[in-house]
């Protein structure tokens, strides 16, 4: 891997982690086009480059983060969350990362369960509005939820959204809840996967994952103001046929 490719998987990174589209899906899948092995290395920068983004939503909504009431509706989101993904993070990284099958069948479907749930969903008008009136009951069934994102092509970001959405809070809310989650669970993730793969990694790999850091990190504070203006006047389905129209055209000319 060349300081290259770690920038243009750095900026994949910060433009996808948050839109509902899937950052470890095009992650793998830029990888596959830039003609990289699907090596431990590989599997765990895409992995710990999140930590970019993650930075991205710290220096955003810092504020949050010092509120003790929004913290614990975190954790609580957190919690079943952390729980699947330790007891799945071994299976997922054998068989899952670095499957191009499985992120294109998972972009397609997502795509159309995006597209179908937009256009049978109607917002509650008395739904919770913002991060501090989200329930605990809404909390825990959006880390649920968001738990179904460790299968790559999926999306963090869409799943957490749609829970959101089928429990009641608002769109503006849920997004804005999917950005403070995001931050414990990539931390965690990327954790244990360096924790079990760092001693594998040379000095030019720590190169590669800075740059991939630095890069993610900026456009990621982009892609954050870019979706909370999107979701204020349009709905996810655009999304939802740009992931079919993505699946298909990988599949039909690069597969």
């Amino acid at each position: 891997m060349t300081l290259l490719d770690s920038a243009i998987l750095g900026i994949v990174e910060g433009i996808t982690e948050f839109l509902p589209i899937s950052s470890t899906g095009h992650l793998i899948l830029t990888s596959t086009l830039l003609g990289l092995p699907s090596t431990e290395f590989l599997k765990s920068f895409e992995i710990a480059i999140q930590l970019g983004a993650i930075l991205a939503v710290v220096v955003l909504y810092w504020r949050s983060f010092l509120d003790f009431s929004i913290l614990k509706k975190i954790a609580a989101a957190f919690i079943p969350t952390a729980i699947i993904g330790l007891l799945l993070h071994d299976l997922a990284k054998t068989y899952l990362l670095g499957n191009v099958e499985v992120v294109l069948w998972a972009l397609g479907i997502g795509g159309v369960a995006l597209i179908v749930f937009e256009l049978l969903h109607k917002e509650k008008e008395d739904g919770a509005d913002s991060v501090t009136t989200i329930t605990y009951p809404q909390a825990i069934a959006v880390g649920v939820f968001q738990a179904l994102a460790i299968i790559p092509g999926v999306s963090r970001s869409a799943a957490t959204i749609i829970g959101g959405l089928v429990m009641g809070v608002r769109r503006v809310a849920i997004v804005e809840f999917s950005f403070l989650l995001a931050v414990p669970v990539m931390a965690a993730a990327t954790a244990l996967d360096l924790f079990k793969s760092a001693h594998a990694f040379s000095s030019a790999d720590a190169g590669n994952l800075g740059v991939g850091f630095v890069v993610s990190f900026v456009v990621a504070l982009l892609a954050i103001r870019f979706l909370l203006q999107y979701v204020r006047k349009h709905t996810f389905i655009s999304f939802g046929i740009y992931r079919i129209v993505a699946a298909l055209l990988f599949f039909l000319f690069v597969l």
